[in-house]
C-alpha cells in the first residue's frame, strides 16, 4: 500500500508528465523533469552536484575504454576525465597523438600536444592547467 507522499508523487507525475529533455511549458517557461521550471526556479547546488556525479560516472566509463587509463595516477586520470567531460568522448578521441604519448608514458610530450589544438585555443587557461597537470602528475590549484 502506498503512503500519502508516494500517492502524491504518482499523481503529480501523472498530471505533469516526466520529460527528460528541456521543453517549453504552456506558460512558455523552460521546464524539465516533472514540471521543474528552470526559468524561475533553476536547480539547487545539491541538484547540480548530483547531476555532475552522474555525468562524471559516464565519463569514467568512457575513459576506461582506453587501455592506458587505469595505469595513470589520479591527477592524470583527472586530466582525461576533465577533457572528456568538456569535449565529449568523440572530441577526445581525436587526440590520437596525445593518446599514443600517454600510452608510452611520455607525459611531457603529451602535455605539449594537448596545447597544440583548437580545444586549447577555445578553453585557454583550462588547457594550460590541465597540460601542467599531465606533465607533472600533480594537482594544479
Amino acid at each position: 500500500m502506498l503512503d500519502a507522499s508516494e500517492k502524491l508523487i504518482q499523481q503529480v507525475k501523472r498530471h505533469e508528465g516526466v520529460k527528460l529533455e528541456p521543453y517549453r511549458c504552456s506558460a512558455g517557461k523552460l521546464t524539465i523533469g516533472v514540471g521543474r521550471n528552470l526559468d524561475d526556479v533553476g536547480i539547487s547546488e545539491r541538484e547540480a552536484e548530483f547531476l555532475l556525479m552522474n555525468d562524471l560516472q559516464k565519463v569514467i566509463d568512457q575513459a576506461r575504454q582506453y587501455s592506458w587509463y587505469d595505469k595513470l595516477n589520479d591527477p592524470r586520470k583527472a586530466v582525461i576525465l576533465n577533457m572528456i567531460f568538456n569535449m565529449g568522448a568523440g572530441g577526445f578521441s581525436k587526440f590520437k597523438k596525445t593518446h599514443q604519448l600517454i600510452e608510452e608514458g611520455d607525459y611531457s610530450e603529451a602535455s605539449i600536444e594537448m596545447l597544440d589544438s583548437r580545444w586549447s585555443d577555445m578553453v585557454g587557461r583550462r588547457a594550460i592547467e590541465l597540460s601542467r597537470q599531465m606533465d607533472t602528475g600533480e594537482w594544479q590549484d
